[in-house]
């Protein structure tokens, strides 16, 4: 739930106030019971900064992906483009009794 910041205009009392989105908003001051009690415009209660996931991760690109295609061509064994191209005749180093070739 948003906490929301009031101020009378009558007689300048403030109060932050947790209500839910659906509440109706606040008109009568608690203080002076006045009928001038509104909500006031504020910023935002979090900030983006540091070198966290954001920064790293989202901020000017990724540079994780050309990293995974380099870890995926290393994993893959060496042998089987090429027994694939050859017809698969050749002998890997599963010995050619799988079915790859």
């Amino acid at each position: 739930m948003p906490i929301y910041a009031y101020r009378c205009s009558a007689c300048g009392h403030a109060k932050d106030v947790l209500q839910k989105l659906s509440d109706a908003p606040l008109t009568t001051c608690p203080a002076c019971s006045a009928e001038s009690f509104s909500k006031q415009v504020t910023a935002a209660g979090f900030q983006l900064k540091g070198s966290g996931w954001y920064a790293t991760d989202f901020k000017g690109g990724s540079t994780a992906a050309p990293a995974a295609a380099a870890a995926d061509s290393a994993a893959a064994p060496a042998e089987a483009p090429k027994a694939e191209a050859s017809g698969g005749s050749s002998p890997t180093a599963c010995g050619g009794s799988c079915a790859c070739h």
